[in-house]
């Protein structure tokens, strides 16, 4: 409660101003910090009401109103304001919406107060594509004027679930946007302090009009009183949905039907059924249903991918080797990427430059060779998208003909069906490429491993250019004897964190961790690592894990009996101390590469073992995610030089594929389930 608030509270009860009192109760009871669900008050409790649907989408339930009836969707403020006209002078307006892409000229209403017999907006929020307007009425100022208050670069319209935290004191207004850093605006005109709502109504998704109607998905929509509801929301892990307060039937399974009963829930949806392959899941497509009758599950369209709601669930039972075939040459890492239309690929860092590196398209259920492109002891495959546009980006670790050492980035060609060169960089001992989006802006992350004999050396991150078409340098980021980059998001927030495995005299140093903020990143958490060669990141329901792949304890000036046989570990996300802590060591055999994958319910792991001191014949180990125990070792592959692995599925069933470092060949293993 502000300080303005408690010496109201105060006059009242020792009775200095009892005019303010109304209904024989005082100013306290507007100000109650009791959260007040406007959403709830036009929505019946069992959800049935002309113009309201409720639709499920990405596990979450949201109201979609009809145009044709906004004065329906309305209730007089003196509904809520049971004890005082005035609207606080200090609050929080809290909203869960997913809002569907729109023109960038329209604008559309999340609530408005009206007053009944006129057209005069006493408060009011809208969105348009990238800004949010709160709205409200000073009487304070000579015949009363409405004041705008704006948040620019604010991207509600992207057809995902936001929620938004808008708190309000005096001249003071701050946009919290799914729990990030907020923004705050300070105006000239403040909020008034005796704002009154008599004789006003509530207008949900409306301006008491179909212009500007909403016509997204609204899941909640409350105002908190005398409090800023940030920390009271921002508590869990679901950012986007984080809950204040939302209607009852929003928060309850459907209940099953007795009989021939329907459904107490109204849901509409198209169903399709089909023994095979899965339709298209466009966003024309998101909110249907599809049963797949082979395998007896039951899918909803996101608008991205058929997310499972039922099915029978699968248990891993064994792995059998499906296809071994010939590579190029060694192989130093794999990438399997999907090209709508076209098929499954695979692409092999190969070692050797003649015949270079190949990719290999899935063909009868097997892997067969499509296209071979010149690399430079190639280390790693990267494939993404910017926009339509399909990238392949290799990366080189020595000189090409020419003397010069050049990574370089593959563009697909829909006419010819092949990759062609498109954009070369200068790199040092290329070893990695990591591709990442932040805020609609594509970027590009190069792991430099060493410049002659100096691993001391800048890694560089470009970002796309829209203008030019290309890959420009944005950042650069000291790293010693980069190995790997892997891009992640929690909530609101980008983080990229670098497998540093060598500084010229040790393998034991640290790896960083780095977090986006003000248009650049900066360094969150260092972690000690042993010649980290890899990172993965992962996540089990709502906890966040980071397992690093430690290839070699050296230091020069010591001895070691045995520094390939070293601990990876795997750390978890503590939410309250806000960085990784150590969850479990695993042991491994200078371990290059960790891959995770689910099987059914079951989640696992498995490691890339190379080398174990004395040979290069050594198993790699699935481990399986067991609750408390953690990871526990369930299966152990032979594999000779292992360096990468790759899980992929297809609609036959789910496969892993491995490179080796010291033979031409890769082999895929087909997983075998109950």
């Amino acid at each position: 409660m502000s300080a303005v608030l408690l010496v109201w509270a105060v006059l009242l009860h020792l009775g200095i101003d009892q005019s303010l009192a109304r209904r024989g109760k005082s100013w306290e009871h507007c100000t109650d910090l009791r959260p007040l669900d406007i959403l709830a008050e036009v929505v019946p409790v069992n959800g049935v009401k002309n113009g309201i649907r409720m639709i499920q989408i990405h596990g979450a339930r949201g109201f979609q109103f009809s145009a044709m009836r906004p004065r329906f969707l309305s209730f007089p403020a003196s509904r809520i304001f049971i004890y005082c006209d005035l609207f606080p002078e200090e609050f929080s307006i809290v909203f869960t919406l997913r809002a569907f892409h729109m023109q960038s000229k329209r604008n559309e209403y999340i609530f408005t107060i009206l007053e009944e017999n006129s057209d005069t907006l006493l408060l009011g929020l809208r969105y348009s594509r990238n800004k949010l307007h709160f709205l409200f009425w000073s009487r304070e100022l000579s015949n009363g004027w409405q004041t705008q208050v704006t948040f620019r670069d604010v991207f509600l319209a992207d057809n995902q679930w936001h929620t938004l935290v808008l708190a309000v004191s005096r001249n003071s207004f701050s946009l919290t946007v799914d729990c990030s850093i907020p923004t705050d605006v300070i105006v000239d005109a403040p909020f008034p302090t005796s704002l009154t709502v008599t004789g006003s109504r509530f207008y949900v998704g409306s301006r008491r009009r179909r212009k500007g109607f909403f016509t997204g998905l609204l899941r909640q929509l409350v105002l908190l009183p005398g409090s800023d509801a940030t920390s009271r929301m921002c508590t869990g892990m679901n950012f986007n949905l984080a809950v204040l307060s939302i209607p009852q039937i929003l928060q309850d399974l459907p209940v099953k039907p007795v009989g021939n009963e329907l459904l107490k829930y109204p849901y509409e949806a198209d169903m399709k059924v089909t023994l095979g392959f899965s339709p298209r899941c466009t966003k024309s497509e998101s909110g249907q249903f599809w049963f797949n009758a082979a395998q007896k599950g039951l899918y909803i369209c996101n608008g991205k991918e058929w997310v499972s709601l039922i099915e029978i669930k699968e248990r891993l039972d064994y792995l059998e080797e499906y296809q071994t075939f010939a590579t190029n040459s060694e192989t130093m890492g794999i990438a399997v990427f999907i090209i709508p239309k076209v098929g499954l690929f695979a692409a092999t860092a190969n070692r050797y430059t003649p015949p270079g590196s190949a990719i290999y398209k899935w063909t009868d259920e097997k892997f067969v060779a499509y296209q071979n492109l010149p690399t430079y002891q190639a280390q790693s495959w990267k494939f993404f998208t910017v926009g339509k546009k399909i990238f392949l980006a290799v990366a080189n670790s020595e000189q090409n003909d020419r003397g010069q050492e050049l990574s370089v980035i593959y563009k697909w060609n829909y006419r010819k069906e092949k990759f062609v060169t498109y954009q070369r960089i200068s790199t040092y001992g290329a070893r990695d490429w990591e591709a990442f989006v932040i805020d609609g802006e594509a970027f590009l992350v190069v792991a430099n491993h060493r410049r002659g004999v100096n691993h001391n050396i800048d890694s560089v991150i470009y970002r796309w250019n829209s203008r030019t078409g290309l890959f420009e340098t944005n950042q650069t980021i000291p790293t010693s004897g980069a190995y790997d980059w892997e891009f992640f998001t929690i909530g609101p927030y980008s983080f990229l964190v670098v497998a540093n495995t060598f500084n010229g005299s040790s393998t034991i140093i640290y790896s960083h961790i780095y977090i986006w903020f003000s248009g650049a990143f900066q360094l969150f958490q260092s972690i000690l690592t042993f010649g980290a060669a890899d990172w993965e990141v992962f996540r089990i329901q709502d906890r966040v894990f980071l397992a690093v792949a430690n290839s070699h304890s050296y230091n020069s000036g010591t001895v070691a009996l045995n520094d390939y046989a070293i601990n990876s570990s795997i750390y978890e996300l503590n939410v309250t101390a806000q960085m990784f802590v150590k969850f479990q060591d695993i042991l491994t055999y200078s371990a290059l590469d960790w891959e995770f994958f689910s099987v059914g319910e079951d989640y696992f792991l498995v490691v890339a073992n190379s080398y174990d001191g004395t040979t290069f014949s050594v198993n790699s180990i699935v481990y399986r995610w067991q609750g408390y125990e953690g990871f526990v070792a369930v299966h152990r592959l032979p594999t000779f030089g292992c360096r990468d692995w790759e899980a992929f599925n297809t609609t036959a069933g789910s496969y892993l594929m491995y490179s080796s470092a010291k033979e031409p060949l890769s082999r895929v293993l087909k997983l075998k389930t109950l």
